[in-house]
């Protein structure tokens, strides 16, 4: 029978093996045939990827390939892989059978969704029963058989007419008696699991319950039967190992005893289990039952090479120690965040070589704990934090004027710039010429300048605009600040004079260089939430120099800064800062009363007008990766 049943598994294997196998080429076939419509599925493919998730990686292939594809959003796989000169329908036919999917096309699109295999039914094979019937002799083989199907087949094969009492149908039994009579043969069975066989008048075999002793006293008849309900012990065992158990007030020892005996189970207790137990579970399997009656006490369990040793927790061999190893996040810090409760008892070590945590203690704390390191351990995300940085600046200015100068005329060389714009010199030489082409013109006679006089005219006007554009981009774990700095470190010199001695004093001079720096710095702290918008905690600190008031002194510096805090989408771009500053100056010099009138004003006046307007802007993208 045994053979038989492995023989039917090994055939299921072979067949569920073909109907993958199977599959996989009809998929093949689906995806060739539609390459003739969509070109795409035939590129070659070059990518490598790292704990991206299965739904992104699809979508890039497909819009990279131009495929239409559809992906099912329950789906949520982290891949690895790299892809080198394979097709499109390749790499699809591997995701396939690796991660368990089945495509669905529809015209032009493929759909991509968790693969459901057909459920196989594998018959329910009984078990033999070892019973045989020689000359009114029975010899029986029984362990943790059904005491139903047992009386049915002693009834077939003796003749023998066995009945069971109302309520044991589902009782399991276990016995080995060899060749004795068939009514002593019934009667240890019964004795051996707890019950009692009697002969009725008309001949039948009767299997029952025994019977409970007669009371004396008619007060604890009377106490007896108003808590028979709760103060009994029942433990029934089904077919399948399953334990029916109801205890109130119970001792803790006995329970667990009686239950071991019931299940025939290979068991060592180490310490007094001391205490009561009130409990009522239904078709709960060992494990369970032991994780709920010790649960709250003292006490623990391990199973080792089939036997259960029960006992104190901080007893030899109920210790446990484990090693978890995190998958997703660091190591460090973990130990700070686990609650103090589910430390107690438990030694919790780091081990970083190995990004693990070394835990030591009672089997059903380290359960707990690890229980909890789990819901812990997940994907921390990864935010790239695209900034780009525009600093926008605009310059004009015009200078309009004649000046007059005497002395030192007589080095000045006429000459100078006249386009685009004028800026121009007259030594007294030119001057007089100009004054001798006007003299005869009716009554006028300006007469001559002296040698050391000369003249400047400008008419100038410059437009300048200069825009920076830089694009830095920073990378951070999910709740953790991206910075970075970008400056400039100019140095000054500081003299000290120190005089030392005072009869024959002497002056010490000491230089030091000494920095000033300017630069631009950006923090930017990204909080990831659970429908992935981000708040970014951002800081903008932005310093520049200004003129020297001398040479040998410090230079200024100027500066702009802003802090914000905002809530983005995943992927979106928002505008940051936008500080502007705008100057407007406008000056002249000329002689009184002359500088004003309209016109002859240009003659007897120098003036100069400027406009500068600076701007900055910074743009940020924060996108999340897993």
């Amino acid at each position: 029978m045994k053979k038989l049943k492995y023989l039917f598994y090994l055939l299921i294997f072979i067949h569920t093996t073909a109907i993958a196998q199977d599959r996989i080429t009809q998929l093949n076939n689906q995806l060739e045939t539609l390459i003739i419509d969509n070109p795409g599925l035939e590129k070659p493919v070059e990518l490598s990827v790292s704990r991206v998730n299965i739904k992104e990686f699809i979508n890039a292939l497909a819009v990279a390939n131009g495929v239409n594809i559809s992906i099912s959003p329950e789906l949520n796989i982290s891949i690895t892989n790299t892809f080198s000169n394979v097709r499109v329908t390749d790499v699809l036919l591997f995701l396939c059978r690796e991660y368990e999917l089945d495509l669905t096309i529809v015209g032009n699109i493929i759909s991509v969704s968790k693969f459901i295999p057909e459920k196989v039914i594998i018959p329910y094979v009984p078990k033999s029963l070892g019973i045989q019937f020689l000359a009114d002799t029975l010899t029986l083989d029984l362990k943790k058989d059904s005491l139903q199907r047992v009386v049915k087949a002693i009834t077939q094969i003796s003749g023998h007419n066995v009945i069971l009492a109302p309520g044991l149908s589902d009782k399991l039994v276990s016995v080995y008696i060899q060749e004795k009579p068939f009514k002593s043969a019934i009667e240890k069975l019964a004795f051996s699991n707890d019950l009692q066989a009697r002969i009725s008048d008309d001949g039948y075999y009767v299997i029952e319950k025994k019977s409970s002793p007669a009371k004396n006293s008619s007060s604890t008849k009377k106490t007896n039967a108003k808590y028979k309900n709760t103060t009994e012990l029942s433990i029934e065992v089904d077919t399948l190992g399953r334990v029916y158990i109801e205890a109130y007030k119970q001792g803790l020892s006995g329970v667990v005893q009686e239950t071991a005996r019931q299940l025939n189970l290979n068991y060592f207790i180490a310490t007094n289990l001391k205490g009561d137990l009130t409990l009522s579970m239904r078709a709960a399997n060992i494990d369970e039952l032991l994780t709920y009656m010790l649960s709250g006490t003292e006490y623990t369990f391990s199973k080792k090479e089939g036997i259960y040793l029960i006992g104190d927790r901080k007893s030899e061999g109920l210790r446990n120690t484990e090693v978890v190893k995190l998958q997703y996040r660091t190591v460090k810090d973990v130990i700070e965040i686990i609650p103090a409760e589910l430390k107690k008892e438990v030694s919790i070590k780091e081990f970083s070589e190995q990004n693990s945590l070394i835990l030591s203690g009672s089997q059903p704390k380290i359960i707990e704990l690890k229980a909890f390191i789990k819901e812990i351990d997940q994907v921390v995300p990864l935010i790239l934090i695209e900034v780009m940085i525009v600093d926008y600046n605009s310059t004009s200015s015009a200078s309009l004027g004649m000046t007059a100068h005497l002395g030192g005329g007589e080095n000045i060389i006429t000459g100078g710039a006249l386009y685009p714009g004028v800026d121009f010199q007259l030594n007294a030489n030119s001057i007089n010429q100009l004054i001798n082409s006007f003299n005869g013109f009716g009554l006028m006679n300006l007469g001559k300048v002296n040698q050391s006089f000369y003249m400047s005219l400008k008419a100038m006007e410059d437009n300048g605009v200069v825009k920076v554009r830089s694009t830095p981009k920073l990378a951070a774990l999910n709740s953790h600040e991206a910075t970075m700095s970008i400056g400039n470190t100019e140095y000054y010199l500081e003299e000290t004079n120190n005089v030392i001695g005072s009869q024959n004093p002497q002056n010490i001079i000491t230089k030091h260089y000494k920095s000033v720096k300017a630069d631009m710095s950006i923090k930017v702290k990204p909080i990831v939430s659970g429908d992935n918008q981000i708040t970014l905690e951002i800081e903008v600190n932005q310093s520049d120099f200004t003129a020297r008031i001398s040479p040998d002194a410090p230079p200024g510096t100027v500066s702009r800064n802003f802090s914000s805090l905002i809530r983005v989408k995943d992927g979106e771009m928002v505008l940051l800062g936008g500080l502007e500053e705008k100057k407007i100056s406008d000056s002249g010099s000329g002689l009184p009363w002359f500088s004003r009138i309209p016109v002859i004003k240009w003659f007897f006046s120098s003036r100069t007008k400027a406009r500068t307007k600076n701007k900055l802007n910074i743009f940020i993208k924060p996108t999340v990766y897993y």
